[in-house]
């Protein structure tokens, strides 16, 4: 939802995930949650050429200015803290393919201290980190997604 609202303002937005059906689907023009408007978003940035879909976080991280970590963040079993297993994953991930400047952003919802850990996973595994850290707000309204990020 995002990367929608943010192509929508005028920004060249590449999403990726690895679940090739769900980047399948939305090549397709079929966006797989609903939000009043998001489809029309999505569909309108697609024709318009500033939004697209990939699997491959490679290409797309080595053109990107910013990139977003929106990864799932489930509890634990057992003593119900956030697991970021796929944060951490993500960011080994993005700083393998890393080729210039980038500004690497985690959610606001995950732990105090994450994007410490993220800088530091990215730092140590880059060949060149050039890299700083920044934090999305998590406060898109159910439903207004577009007018809620206007208004930040």
């Amino acid at each position: 939802m995002s990367g929608a609202c943010i192509a929508d303002f005028g920004h060249q937005v590449v999403c990726v995930d690895k679940d090739t059906a769900k980047i399948a689907a939305l090549n397709a023009g079929d966006v797989p949650i609903y939000e009043p408007g998001l489809k029309d978003i999505v569909q309108r940035n697609v024709r318009e050429g500033r939004l697209s879909f990939t699997t491959s976080l490679s290409e797309a991280v080595s053109e990107a200015a910013a990139v977003f970590i929106a990864v799932g963040t489930p509890s634990r079993r057992g003593d119900g803290h956030a697991d970021l297993s796929h944060v951490y994953a993500a960011s080994r991930e993005i700083a393998a393919a890393l080729t210039d400047f980038t500004v690497v952003v985690t959610k606001s919802t995950v732990p105090v201290g994450t994007g410490d850990e993220v800088e530091r996973i990215i730092r140590g595994v880059a060949a060149r980190p050039r890299c700083r850290r920044g934090v999305q707000s998590g406060i898109l309204r159910e439903g207004a997604p577009r007018s809620t990020i206007s208004s930040i």
